[in-house]
């Protein structure tokens, strides 16, 4: 496989030098979205990368699904989410990875039924610790908590 952005920024969470990463879990890691589109954007990046979900072994693939339902419960529960919108395409990027994006209901009537890449992506604010780290933390102590129970 070609080496993709998602390749890289699994090499960068591994050294531990991507800013917006939030944790490691069962099937890889959890970073907050370099442009922040929907407050709250995250994405699911597999450890080891593969192409698309169904190069997983069955129980590699339940266990990423799984991770990525969870990471939605605890963006549920830490905002004022009405849902979350799961996406995995792999088209620009051929590495499988899940994008994840709270949708409040509240935004814009403008915005509220649009999918999330017919949004203006350059006038979102980049990932930043300064405006995102306390949700960053927040995210990942939920997700600590939940497989330091198990």
């Amino acid at each position: 496989m070609a080496m993709t952005s998602i390749h890289d920024l699994v090499e960068r969470c591994r050294a531990g030098t991507l800013p917006s990463a939030i944790a490691k879990l069962p099937s890889g890691f959890v970073v907050m979205g370099e442009r922040q589109v929907l407050p709250g954007y995250c994405l699911l990046l597999p450890d080891p990368v593969v192409p698309h979900l169904n190069a997983l072994a069955p129980e590699a693939r339940g266990q990423f699904m799984f991770d990525m339902a969870l990471i939605g419960d605890v963006l549920l529960a830490i905002t004022a989410a009405a849902r979350i919108n799961y996406a995995i395409y792999g088209n620009v990027d051929p590495a499988l990875h899940a994008h994840l994006f709270p949708r409040d209901s509240a935004e814009p009537e403008s915005t509220r039924t649009a999918q999330p890449w017919a949004m203006d992506w350059n006038a979102a604010p980049l990932y930043s610790d300064g405006l995102h780290g306390d949700f960053k933390r927040r995210v990942g102590s939920e997700l600590r908590k939940h497989y330091a129970s198990r």
